[in-house]
């Protein structure tokens, strides 16, 4: 968990968050993060999972906090870990991350908590948007 200057952890414990995968026509939902991990960095909505919350609430959750964007979530189709130091070697943030994928089904894109700005881009344009390897591999194979 992390403590309340959100910079370190206070357990030793990872956190578990989720990542939505959100096609539109051609286009795919993101997100101008606003917090750390990855400030300022584009991505797919999502979060921590709230105690009691499955994947998928979670997930709808997220979007919706996010974006105003309503989805269903789906089955979880990739997991890994985002495990970030700081110069000391000591532990700043250790999620595991379970993305999955969430279909739209409505509402107008406007960004809202934990995002700077949300858009809907398009698949040829994904490359403008600095995303990491495994978005883009993950774009890739849901597609």
């Amino acid at each position: 968990m992390l403590s309340s200057d959100s910079k370190t952890l206070d357990s030793g414990l990872p956190r578990v968050a989720v990542g939505a995968i959100v096609r539109r026509n051609d286009s795919y939902l993101l997100v101008k993060r606003a917090n750390n991990p990855n400030r300022g960095r584009w991505s797919i909505p999502g979060g921590k999972v709230l105690p009691g919350e499955s994947l998928q609430v979670a997930v709808e959750r997220e979007v919706l906090e996010e974006t105003s964007i309503i989805v269903q979530a789906f089955d979880p189709i990739f997991t890994f870990d985002l495990i970030e130091h700081d110069g000391s070697n000591n532990l700043l943030y250790h999620y595991v991350i379970v993305d999955l994928v969430a279909r739209y089904i409505r509402g107008e894109i406007m960004a809202g908590t934990d995002a700077l700005e949300a858009v809907w881009a398009h698949e040829q344009e994904l490359d403008k948007y600095d995303l990491n390897a495994d978005t883009l591999r993950l774009f890739r194979e849901v597609s």
